[in-house]
């Protein structure tokens, strides 16, 4: 069944232009577009949709509306995904994006919107409860050198180097492939990570996105 979704862009050559790139998925069907913070409240409280695709920055302010939408539309349904589209791999906006709660929300690069299929299986995420990062906004993390203080400290170098690559997205079998591990090895350093970071008490698919958000904030600029 194709996912029902609300798009906002303040734009209206992209609004239009994309609109059309999203009615060529048989896994869309987009039922209303926004141009600003109120348009797109309103069109999710009159559709209902799955899913919310937004710009980050819209009417009025041009700052982060698309944050604020994402925390108010979840907060009044928990059951419609939202993916927050952005410029810049700004990481401060994801971590302020997730930190009250990364279930059902993603931040992805604007750039995502020609790939069509990767953009739809973001979609498909959020919509089914889950969280998707960009992987470039941690890309430009990976080379930064952690603080030799706060949680990340406590890490053993694989543990981090395996978190690293948890951070852009990549299964256990992905990671074990890029570190020349075993997945069971994977394993071990992902549940040593977990425990490290207190994070022992939450399904593993919240542990995930919370592990990656504490890479985020360690390793942001002061």
């Amino acid at each position: 069944m194709a996912l029902r979704l609300v798009f906002a862009e303040d734009n209206y050559l992209v609004r239009e232009g994309t609109a059309a790139l999203l009615a060529r998925s048989p896994e869309l069907d987009v039922v209303a577009l926004a141009q600003d913070l109120e348009q797109l409240l309103a069109a999710v409280e009159r559709h209902r949709p799955d899913v919310v695709l937004t710009d980050i920055r819209m009417p009025p302010t041009w700052t982060t509306e698309g944050i604020e939408a994402a925390r108010r539309i979840r907060r009044d349904d928990p059951r419609v995904g939202v993916v927050v589209l952005s410029q810049y791999a700004e990481d401060a906006y994801a971590v302020d994006l997730l930190k009250e709660g990364a279930g059902g929300l993603g931040y992805l690069l604007k750039e995502r919107i020609s790939q069509l299929e990767q953009l739809v299986a973001a979609l498909r995420s959020v919509a089914a409860g889950d969280s998707v990062i960009d992987a470039k906004v941690v890309e430009a993390l990976v080379a930064r050198r952690p603080a030799d203080t706060g949680p990340l400290a406590e890490l053993a170098p694989r543990e981090l180097d395996v978190l690293r690559e948890m951070a852009t997205g990549k299964s256990n079998q992905g990671i074990a492939q890029t570190l020349f591990l075993s997945e069971r090895a994977v394993e071990k350093n992902i549940n040593a990570v977990f425990t490290k970071l207190a994070l022992g008490h939450e399904p593993d698919v919240n542990r995930r996105v919370r592990a990656v958000l504490t890479f985020l904030d360690a390793t942001a600029p002061g």
